[in-house]
């Protein structure tokens, strides 16, 4: 009888349950905070009732819940791990702005504020006065335009909030990068250190709130009275009057409808919905960037086939899997003894050894970053399209003649004559300088209506370097601007992070966690590896880490600084994060490995040259070349 096979479970059956447990962390700290809106929404005039969750308390929690839970659903179809790849905010508005991702967003900030604006008035008194119509000396009903205004108040309120979300790229989560000391692990798993994050974070939440609450008054203020009163009460009237008796005439009242009692409440419904938005979005963050731990372990500690389902994150196609399985796997490198001796021995795998499969993914990924370099400022070639045969086909009759049907004209030497054929060689070769094509007889006659045209510094200021100069200067005036200069400028670190950490979106952890796989799990090789795999594995890692080191400070010591980049600054801090791990990995197996270098196949040469690459950086400070 054949022994039964294990099935391998895929990495996903482990970290979506994960996932969904921080999903209801922050669900329940949502529900906490919509709970508390919802007593403070009461009127107080019942002191059970106020309290009481079976009753309108608890409807109203449910309510305020629900436009929490969207915020969550929204970020839960959108994140992205590491922040977009971007030269200047301007270029980051032209890639991503326009897209299928900001339209969902705006749509459901749109419908959270309208749920929650229709709630907050539920729990106004009548003496508010924000009822649909309002009535006038008798049964005289009119459109209240009170209420008209603060509905456009909590639309201004969600498009602003969907702009900020997009700005500043709320839908990523950045993974802590930082290596823990001593083998301990971070802080970070521990759900009540989370917790903690959150509760810390919401006295903040609660003052940028109230900010742009009344910044959002104002905004409102020109966006109704300028653009959307005309529009929004023609439509008013539209719907309502098929309910009401109201007026024949869209005539515009003549007062406005704000006044400090409407604009108090629009500033309490703001605050009270941007906290949600705001809250949802910050704890949905903070649980999100967990270690991929369960009960102090690795998530795929509970699988029958550990090595097998790990291996099936790390091939996984999502960036998401592919990352958290990376940090899984630096968690084994550096503190669990058992799993790493458990993937040195598992050596009967269809596909290799699994260190092997786990050493080839990780080198790949370091490697990366060398083609990045190889390939920056080289033009995309586009694939060769495939040549069909061309089928010669009989003749049927003789072949055409080729003799000149008229004959050629002679050759027009006057001033006309050299412009058009001038004209002509422009047409055809676009490359050459017209003036390069004329007769000398036709250059003289240009330049001398050139010189009695133009004076001497007007030829000068209309030559093509000054031209670029004045451009140049005019834009600079601009990017300079303290106010809205900033949207052009290409900083230095956004080129340069996008081209070592690629695009579109720069995830620092992942060739973090796999330069420390690597250079962790061959230093532990002399003591778990009992077959020796590793160790065929170290020449090439040192040779590859040496040649990345190289590339990578050699490529920063020359690319240059772009001219809109004001501050002229050559820092980048996830560079020097890459070369530090590089550096500190590159060390620790030259240290372990230099006295087997002879049979290691490493030479003299191999050593000095990974000494020299392993030596801390002198960061000295070049000369700040200009992008032409």
């Amino acid at each position: 009888m054949a022994p039964a096979t294990v099935r391998r479970a895929p990495y996903k059956d482990f970290l979506q349950p994960a996932l969904q447990r921080r999903f209801s962390s922050t669900a329940t700290i949502l529900l906490a905070l919509s709970y508390l809106q919802a007593i403070f929404l009461s009127g107080w005039s019942s002191y059970f009732w106020t309290w009481f969750p079976i009753g309108p308390a608890g409807i109203r929690t449910l309510v305020i819940f629900f436009c929490g839970l969207l915020i969550i659903i929204l970020r839960i179809s959108q994140y992205h791990v590491g922040a977009r790849a971007s030269n200047s905010p301007f270029d980051a508005f032209a890639k991503f702005f326009f897209s299928v991702p900001t339209i969902e967003a705006c749509i459901i900030y749109g419908v959270t504020s309208t749920i929650f604006a229709n709630v907050y008035l539920w729990a106004l008194p009548q003496s508010a006065n924000l009822g649909v119509v309002t009535y006038y000396s008798g049964d005289r009903a009119r459109v209240n335009e009170r209420t008209l205004f603060y509905f456009s108040y909590m639309g201004v309120s969600a498009v602003v909030q969907a702009l900020f979300h997009f700005f500043q790229d709320d839908d990523k989560i950045i993974i802590d990068a930082a290596r823990p000391k001593d083998g301990e692990a971070k802080s970070s798993a521990s759900s009540s250190a989370t917790l903690k994050n959150v509760f810390n974070e919401i006295p903040t939440i609660l003052i940028q709130a109230g900010q742009r609450s009344f910044a959002n008054i104002f905004v409102t203020f020109a966006v109704y009275f300028i653009v959307l009163r005309p529009w929004i009460w023609g439509w008013a009237l539209f719907f309502l009057r098929p309910f009401y008796s109201l007026p024949k005439t869209n005539m515009l009242p003549p007062s406005h409808p704000a006044d400090y009692r409407l604009l108090f409440r629009c500033f309490i419904a703001g605050v009270l919905m941007t906290t949600v938005w705001k809250t949802a979005n910050h704890a949905f963050s903070a649980f999100m960037v967990k270690e991929p731990l369960k009960n102090g372990k690795p998530l795929t500690s509970e699988s029958k086939d550990p090595n097998g389902s790990l291996l099936n994150g790390l091939k996984s196609k999502k960036p998401q899997i592919r990352v958290f399985a990376l940090w899984e796997l630096a968690y084994i490198a550096r503190n669990d003894e058992i799993r790493r001796k458990a993937i040195f021995e598992d050596i009967d795998r269809k596909d290799g050894p699994v260190w092997s499969q786990i050493y080839a993914i990780c080198l790949d990924l370091v490697k990366s970053i060398e083609r990045r370099i190889d390939e920056y400022g080289k033009p995309v070639v586009a694939p060769p399209a495939p040549v069909e045969p061309e089928t010669v086909r009989a003749r049927s009759s003789a072949p055409l003649k080729e003799d000149p049907i008229f004959q050629n004209k002679p050759a027009n030497m006057t001033m006309r004559g050299e412009v058009e054929r001038a004209i002509t060689s422009v047409g055809r070769h676009p490359g050459h300088s017209p003036v390069s094509q004329l007769s000398p007889l036709a250059k003289n006659a240009l330049r001398g209506a050139r010189d009695r045209v133009l004076s001497k510094e007007q030829q000068e200021a209309l030559s093509s370097p000054q031209l670029r100069s004045q451009v140049q200067t005019w834009a600079l005036t601009v990017i300079n601007n303290e106010w809205f200069g900033w949207i052009f400028r290409q900083g230095f670190r956004n080129r340069l992070t996008a081209v070592i950490l690629g695009t579109p979106y720069l995830e620092l952890s992942q060739y973090l966690n796999a330069m420390d796989i690597l250079s962790l799990f061959l230093v532990n090789s002399l003591q778990e590896d009992k077959f020796g795999n590793a160790h065929r594995d170290v020449a090439t890692t040192i040779r590859t880490f040496t040649s990345v080191i190289n590339k990578i400070e050699a490529f920063e010591a020359r690319f240059p600084v772009h001219w809109t980049d004001v501050k002229q600054s050559r820092a980048a801090p996830e560079v020097d994060a890459v070369i530090s791990a590089l550096k500190t990995g590159l060390s620790q197996v030259v240290s372990e490995f230099e006295c087997y270098s002879s049979d290691l196949r490493l030479n003299r040469t191999d050593i000095r040259l990974a000494k020299e690459a392993a030596a801390p950086r002198a960061r000295a400070q070049p000369e700040m070349a200009q992008a032409s």
